[in-house]
């Protein structure tokens, strides 16, 4: 079997030698280039499965032969050797498709990890996307066509849109849709950490380093290391933590509460916020440096507002995934075409709830446009991911607008899941998870009382 192949470019005779021992104990053959034209005829040649090359060569710049690779060979993923602390060159090389890049001196034991990574490209199909990513309509091509581009790289992305469009489904297909799939997949909620807790769930701690730190923790980073870690609504994060957070992108390392060393960390960023970042920079609540860092490449998830044709997909495969195998409920021509007359100002998460709640009040198979009740969902009720029942910001208990029947025990018990599930995933922190479910604290008290869940 045919050993894979890295090209190399570089015109450091010692430098070479060092690459080409390494890789040929990775098993790998190595061709060696010390200019572009050297460069071009083993591209042409050859066809290497992989191509590492430095930024200044004598007949040029290896920003032009990762653009030139780009175009004519886009399946090959090449990385860029850069000079320590050449961040600018560094994130340039990334916009214009690099896989990745690796600071001179070059640390051995980082070069065969970006390789491992590389290689692994070959083996993937890129098809989880039209199984994950509901939508047909031309803006959705697009969003599938940038995971599919932006997964075959370790650039940090960030992915803006409004809540409920499904940021973080986005984030797992470029996850699951690159070389790291095999490893873990962390998502963290920066706005629902109280901010005194942020650096620990990020970085870890030791213990004793702190008042209430009992035992070691490892921090999400450490816990993501080799996998990908989604800072979800990072415009949240406390500047004090960004600050932790552009050394830990830049030196690929974390430094938990109490240790005096820092661990070395192997991590794809991606972050996402409904906030405008720039916005929070020009206002002083993001930093700038961080700003640049995270948004090497930026992905904009649609409102549902702007694909309504893809709406009735949608629900469909919703209807399908509560079904669980069984015959899926059907929506009714007329219920069909009010949902894509409505605005959806929740996004796909508003239409899963609407869909929860039509089912669950359901006599027949055929949902209609009565049992959609868009009007009352269209008067500011907030929506929560885990939540299949909107849930108003005031005390007034659910049961109020409905008194007839089985329908109050019915309700109740769908807000009792909602509220048990927030609570759960915020480790029975009631600020945050009051703040998730988009009420008050007060209203999270009085329903956890009424609901007898109260601890």
């Amino acid at each position: 079997m045919k050993r894979p192949s890295v090209l190399v470019v570089d015109d450091e005779p010692d430098l070479l030698t060092l690459l080409e021992m390494t890789l040929s104990r990775m098993d790998l053959a190595t061709l060696a280039a010390t200019n572009l034209a050297e460069a071009r005829a083993h591209l042409a040649q050859n066809q290497p499965d992989l191509c590492l090359t430095d930024m200044k060569l004598p007949d040029g710049n290896g920003l032009d032969l990762i653009a030139e690779i780009q175009q004519r060979y886009p399946a090959l993923p090449v990385a860029m050797m850069t000079a320590h602390g050449s961040v600018e060159s560094a994130m340039e090389a990334l916009k214009l498709g690099a896989f990745d890049f690796v600071n001179k001196p070059v640390a051995l034991d980082r070069l065969r990890d970006l390789v491992t990574q590389a290689l692994k490209l070959r083996s993937i199909s890129g098809n989880q996307t039209e199984d994950t990513l509901i939508g047909e309509t031309p803006v959705m091509a697009t969003l599938k066509r940038d995971i599919q581009r932006v997964a075959r790289s370790q650039a940090p992305v960030h992915i803006h849109g409004e809540s409920g469009v499904g940021k973080e489904v986005v984030a797992r297909l470029i996850h699951d849709s690159g070389p790291r799939a095999a490893a873990p997949f962390l998502a963290v909620n920066c706005g629902a950490i109280p901010a005194d807790l942020v650096e620990s769930e990020l970085f870890g701690h030791r213990k004793g380093a702190f008042t209430g730190a009992t035992a070691n923790k490892l921090g999400l980073f450490q816990a993501a290391d080799g996998g990908t870690l989604l800072l979800d609504e990072v415009a949240d994060l406390p500047v004090a933590v960004q600050v932790k957070l552009l050394r830990a992108i830049q030196e690929k390392a974390v430094r938990p509460i109490g240790e005096e060393t820092e661990k070395p960390v192997d991590v794809r960023l991606i972050s996402a916020t409904h906030k405008n970042l720039r916005e929070a920079v020009r206002s002083g609540q993001f930093r700038d440096d961080l700003y640049y860092r995270i948004n090497v490449i930026d992905l904009v998830v649609p409102p549902l507002r702007n694909r309504r044709a893809d709406i009735p997909l949608i629900a469909r495969f919703i209807l399908e995934k509560m079904a669980g195998g069984n015959r899926p409920l059907k929506l009714s021509e007329r219920a069909i075409e009010q949902l894509m007359s409505y605005t959806f100002p929740g996004n796909i998460r508003e239409l899963e709830n609407i869909l929860a709640r039509a089912a669950a009040l359901l006599d027949g198979i055929v949902i209609d446009v009565d049992n959609l009740e868009l009007a009352e969902h269209s008067h500011g009720s907030k929506l929560h991911e885990t939540s299949t029942l909107p849930v108003e910001e005031s005390p007034r208990p659910p049961d109020e607008t409905h008194s007839s029947g089985d329908l109050d025990g019915y309700l109740a018990q769908i807000e009792k899941s909602a509220i048990e599930a927030a609570l759960a995933e915020h480790r029975w922190n009631r600020t945050a998870a009051a703040k998730s479910l988009g009420i008050t604290q007060r209203s999270l008290r009085y329903r956890l009382k009424k609901l007898g869940i109260d601890d």
